[in-house]
């Protein structure tokens, strides 16, 4: 693949989980290696995984992964309109790395010139910058109810004047019927701006699929610009689906199930502990029942008084206090450490409307939500046997008080963190990666029950992860590439 007069190029997809991410970050780490100056871009994001950025604000989460793929900190300018949703029909709308107010979706179209005023210039600031910028769309562009207005797929490359590549996920199956249709529904000036197909995740044999790759150039005059293997095991940042896939470890050390409410957020923190290969790490969810472990977790949530809610019309606060009679350990995250106290308190209607609820009561303290969102990357120890160091950040807009909060679970940054309960039970924190540091980790673990457990490097594996990507699709595309920019 040749890297001369790269500027940009747009991935976008027949379906939501194609492929645009991986894609993306596959190519950012190809051109870094070349000596590329390379930069991430997503126009508008919808996710509830986020991660602060080296400028004090707050991209999606899979904006993140694409920055350490090109070796670039991550900054606003990678996302600049981000949508964090609160409910069904509203949500969190973020622009440059900062909240700018909650909007139902008409309110939020009708703001959408604003939105990609910010947009394009994040974009003129990239572009100057950068020697190429690779864009990510979101969902499909073939969505008509959402194509006036649009700042995510077509609406962007037009205003950009970019190629675009069309990716579609052969493992879901119909993945021609995809590609066909998704190009049929654009106009005839979007279809000229697609340079090619790349199918992902194939399993098999390639020369099968070879006719139905010949009859899909011949049907549409575009070229398939290659064929991306399914990558078995592949660990990496999640933008917003919850894996929920459970491996067999027969030698488990620990079990471990956190609760997946409605709303959750940053649930890519428990990525280490699905990694370890001595711990069993399952999620729970509606209609669930909380099995017998070791360690529960509750993480992240949006919307944390809703939330709560739904844990208890699951009746998962019964499940947990008998958890914890039962010599059972609890780590709460963020919105899950809010759950823990005795109140909520959401005066200014910030996730819904005004309203104080009742929380776990499990910790001597309460929650108030505050207009100012805590963004803030962290690092320190946790206080646990050894001091092991951790490092994270912080995205929370509640501010925790109480008694509880004299036995801190850990010191950030020269500041007390969260809370360890007297009996040594509950761990509470407000830093998401917690688990992130290999000594953090295998702390937390043993703190929880575990002995003798082999050490895992989360971040390394991820490194070593988006290497293989990147080498799996550099395999499949080849020098194609060249015929785009």
């Amino acid at each position: 693949m040749t890297t001369r007069n790269i500027r940009a190029l747009m991935i976008q997809g027949c379906t939501s989980d194609a492929g645009k991410t991986t894609l993306v970050a596959a190519l950012c780490r190809i051109l870094a290696r070349r000596g590329v100056r390379v930069a991430p871009f997503k126009p508008q994001n919808m996710a509830l995984n986020s991660a602060v950025t080296t400028d004090g604000g707050e991209i999606g989460r899979a904006q993140a992964l694409q920055a350490l793929a090109a070796g670039v900190p991550p900054r606003i300018d990678f996302n600049p309109v981000l949508l964090k949703p609160t409910t069904d029909r509203r949500a969190q709308v973020i622009i440059h790395g900062h909240a700018i107010d909650t909007l139902d979706a008409r309110d939020y179209h009708a703001y959408k010139p604003v939105a990609m005023a910010a947009v394009m210039e994040s974009w003129r600031r990239l572009i100057a910058e950068f020697d190429c910028v690779l864009v990510e769309g979101a969902g499909s562009p073939a969505e008509i109810n959402l194509r006036d207005r649009d700042i995510a797929n077509m609406g962007f490359a037009e205003a950009a004047d970019i190629p675009v590549i069309l990716v579609a996920d052969i493992d879901k199956g119909g993945v021609f019927a995809h590609l066909v249709g998704t190009l049929e529904l654009l106009s005839a000036c979007e279809q000229a701006r697609i340079k090619g197909f790349v199918i992902n995740r194939f399993r098999g044999d390639i020369g099968l699929l070879q006719p139905g790759l010949d009859w899909l150039e011949a049907r549409t005059g575009k070229p398939v610009l290659g064929v991306v293997p399914y990558l078995h095991g592949l660990m990496l940042d999640a933008e917003d689906a919850i894996a929920t896939t459970v491996a067999d470890k027969p030698d488990a050390a620990l079990k471990v199930v956190a609760i997946a409410y409605p709303r959750c957020s940053n649930h890519n923190d428990l990525d280490p502990l699905r990694l370890h290969p001595q711990v069993n790490f399952r999620w729970v969810g509606a209609g669930e029942v909380l099995p017998a472990c070791d360690l529960v977790v509750l993480p992240g949530s949006k919307s944390v008084q809703a939330d709560l809610g739904w844990l208890r019309e699951q009746g998962f606060d019964i499940t947990l206090k008998r958890h914890l009679r039962y010599g059972g350990k609890l780590i709460g995250i963020c919105g899950g450490f809010q759950m823990l106290g005795h109140l909520l308190h959401d005066p200014m209607g910030l996730e819904g409307v005004p309203a104080s609820s009742t929380g776990l009561g499990l910790l001597d303290c309460e929650t108030v939500l505050e207009a100012e969102k805590q963004l803030r990357t962290v690092a320190g120890t946790l206080m646990l046997p050894g001091a092991p160091p951790v490092e994270g950040y912080e995205i929370h807009m509640g501010i925790t008080r109480g008694a509880a909060l004299a036995q801190p679970s850990a010191q950030l940054d020269g500041r007390s963190d969260g809370v360890l309960s007297a009996d040594n039970a509950i761990f509470a924190t407000y830093c998401h990666g917690v688990f992130d540091h290999p000594a953090a980790l295998t702390a937390l673990l043993a703190w929880a029950g575990a002995r003798e457990l082999a050490a895992v490097d989360f971040r390394a594996r991820r490194e070593a992860d988006l290497n293989r990507l990147a080498n799996a699709v550099e395999a499949a595309l080849g020098d194609r590439l060249a015929t785009l920019v």
